[in-house]
């Protein structure tokens, strides 16, 4: 089961033995991604999951993600990256300080709606 994940999600890895921790930022995410696809996920939480982590990989985790949802899984992704909110998202759901200040649904979406919505006080 870790090679079929290892070559599915393109980990770089010098075999199956290696320490997680030895991997990269990029490749230790791929290795998160392969225990929720080995317990068969319907729904999936990734925060800031291309946080620290190479342009490279950044883009195979969103191809993974997109992947995983053209399977019928369901992501709630967390994140403060603009760029990523706008690229990946349906509906984005704004908050701040703990509280829902606006949900925006990805046609009608911009940056300038997002950062009016996360400087709301309610």
């Amino acid at each position: 089961m870790t090679k079929k994940y290892i070559e599915q999600l393109k980990t770089k890895t010098p075999s199956t033995d290696q320490l997680v921790v030895n991997l990269s930022g990029g490749n230790q995410q791929k290795v998160v991604i392969a225990k929720w696809l080995v317990r068969n996920c319907d729904i999936l939480i990734f925060d800031e999951p291309t946080r620290g982590i190479d342009v490279g990989a950044k883009n195979e985790i969103y191809h993974l993600m997109n992947e995983l949802v053209a399977e019928g899984k369901s992501i709630i992704m967390i994140s403060s990256e603009m760029t990523e909110i706008l690229r990946m998202s349906d509906r984005i759901v704004v908050m701040c300080e703990g509280k829902k200040t606006g949900e925006i649904d990805i046609a009608e979406a911009t940056q300038e709606k997002i950062m009016n919505a996360a400087t709301l006080r309610s």
